[in-house]
Parts: structure tokens; sequence; C-alpha cells
């Protein structure tokens, strides 16, 4: 890194967070102070919030300075990107509203880049916050089991391309040069017409990781506090179905042959149910426990287990429904010769405190 320290500028895209956003903001400033990067600033871009979002909004203090963006709802990768292009750091900190960061998590960081000549790419290590919350439990073991050969044995590593599938990735905590950021912008890929569907992180580092390996260690640690209720729980894993389709139908991918089955499983699965609904019903009620039972034979914890059986049937099948919505909208783009998202940024209006 050269000698004089990168200007660091931290954006967080907001849509209805009057609670988190507080604490997120605090441990974030907690977490700079303990750095020596240069002119830190705070870009909020509110995706068209509630009342209650932009009071929480206008409370908010830094110690160094901080910009409120307001912009009618477009989707969180379009306030991503009004965020990045709104900043001025030579590195930029991409923050969701509902992560917190460890205290030496940017420390760490700013330590790593110190020995290096250019800056590089860091991916939060994410911790999911498990207490008394069996939302965030299941999702929580999906988690380990997708990123396995990480989660099992976290330590500092890179990945590049030819392993991008299989570690952690996520722009809720993310660190890069601004630069690169916006490069990985212009070249964003969708399979949707509507950015607000798009997979908003998954491709964007895909874009990065085919020009520089992407960095994760328990060092840079942040905390993601997941919804704790079931209707917010169920709205948002019908999206990440969508989201699924849209970053992991790609040809050899690791993910690409379980979405090819998924729909002719699916269809096959509501046909028997329809012609012979006792065997549904049965299968639907035994769901539970076969849900605790895997969880058991992978030796998950009681409450991990627990959570499965709870909420593994009725997850299944809201999610399924989302990978159906984004075939849909998949061809629809298609159909309209549109796959790829408008990013249009007009009308956007700033506020400064």
């Amino acid at each position: 890194m050269p000698s004089t320290a990168p200007s660091l500028s931290i954006v967080i895209p907001i849509y209805n967070e009057p609670h988190w956003i507080t604490v997120t903001v605090a441990d974030a400033v907690a977490a700079v102070t303990r750095t020596s990067f240069a002119k830190p600033e705070m870009v909020i871009v509110d995706d068209g919030s509630n009342r209650e979002t932009r009071e929480a909004l206008a409370r908010l203090r830094t110690p160094f300075p901080l910009r409120v963006v307001r912009q009618e709802n477009k989707g969180r990768f379009i306030a991503r990107q009004t965020g990045i292009q709104a900043a001025r750091g030579e590195i930029v900190l991409l923050l969701d509203a509902r992560v917190s960061l460890h205290p030496d998590g940017l420390k760490f960081v700013y330590e790593q880049l110190e020995t290096n000549d250019l800056p590089s790419i860091w991916n939060g290590h994410c911790e999911i916050e498990l207490r008394g919350n069996p939302y965030a439990r299941f999702w929580n073991v999906l988690t380990e089991i997708a990123y396995r050969d990480y989660l099992a044995n976290p330590r500092t590593m890179s990945y590049g391309i030819e392993l991008f599938d299989r570690y952690p990735k996520g722009t809720g905590c993310f660190l890069a040069p601004r630069e690169a950021l916006l490069n990985a912008i212009e070249n964003f890929d969708s399979r949707y017409s509507d950015p607000r569907n798009a997979n908003d992180d998954t491709s964007m580092i895909r874009q990065l990781a085919t020009r520089q390996p992407i960095n994760i260690s328990p060092g840079f640690a942040c905390v993601y506090r997941a919804r704790d209720s079931l209707i917010p729980f169920l709205r948002h894993a019908f999206y990440r179905g969508g989201f699924f389709v849209d970053g992991w139908a790609r040809s050899g991918g690791r993910f690409s042959g379980v979405i090819l089955a998924f729909y002719p499983l699916s269809v096959l699965a509501l046909a028997v149910g329809l012609r012979h609904p006792k065997i549904a019903f049965s299968a639907f009620a035994a769901a539970p426990v076969a849900s605790a039972a895997a969880g058991t034979a992978m030796r998950r914890s009681r409450a991990d287990c627990l959570a499965l059986g709870m909420l593994g049937a009725p997850w299944l099948c809201v999610y399924g429904a989302g990978m159906w919505r984004g075939l849909y909208l998949a061809l629809s783009a298609r159909l309209t010769h549109s796959p790829q998202p408008d990013r249009p940024l007009e009308n956007t209006q700033s506020t400064f405190s």
C-alpha cells in the first residue's frame, strides 16, 4: 500500500430498517476509529424508506462526514450503485443495514492492506446472530452446508473465479477499491429486466473474482441479524429463491444441476400431490420429522434440528415458488430482449448531515 493511508467510504443501502441502522452505524464508527484510514466518510442511500426510518436517519451522528442520499425505491442494487458513485473514498466498504462490524474488523483489513502495494478485495466473515431466533438458525444451517469448505474451518484465505462457487460471498460486508466496484457494476449481468429482482451481489462479485482474488478471514468479521418472525422470513425466502436462479443458473456452475433438476421434480411432486392428495398430506406431515432427522444425521445441535423441523417444509415451498418466479422473470426478459437491468440514476436527491 502507498505510504499515505487510502481514503475510506462506507456505503449503506437501507430500506425500512429504523432500528438496526442506528446499531450498524454506531458499530461501524467504532471500527473506523481503530484504523488510520484517511478521510473516512459514510454514505447512506435511503431506497424509499418509511417515515420511521427517515426519522432514524435524521438522528444519526458520526465523527466524520455523513451523507444521506434519498431516492425512490429502486432496489438494493441501484441503491448500492448510487452510494458507490456518490462515494469519494479510494476504498469502499459496503455494509447492509442489519450488519455490524466487529470492533477490530476494519483494523485487521487495514493492517493487511499495509503489506500490499495495491488495495485488495475483502469479503466479510459473516456470523449470523442466533440467540433466540430459530429463523436465523435455519439460515445458518443452510449457509454452513453450502459453504462448508470454509465455514468448517474458517481461516484467512483467498479464492478466485475457479473456486468462486465454493466460498462465502456477499456485499452485506464487502471492501474493495471504488474503481473496481464501479467496473463490476458497469459489467453487471442479470437474467432479469428489473434490477429490483436481480441477484444484487453474486454477479457483481463474480466480475471482481475474474480479475483479482477475493480474500476472506475471521479477522474481518461482522454480525448479521436475520428476520425474527414468520412472515418476514417467508417473504425473504421467496425473494432469495429468485435471487438464487439469477445468480447461480450458470452453465457448469456448482448449483446449476440443482436448479435444472428442481423444475421437473417440483412439477412431478405437484402432479403426484394433485392425483394422490392423501400421499401429499402424509408427506407434508412427515416433513418436520424428516427435516429434524436430517439435522441429527449432520450432528447439528438440538436447537438447529428444531429449527429445521419447524421451518424446513414451509421454507422449501416458498423458496421453490421464488425459483419458479425467477424462471418466469428470466423468460420474460428474454422474450422482451432486455436481460440487462436498467440502471437510471436521475431524480436522485441528496441531503447532508
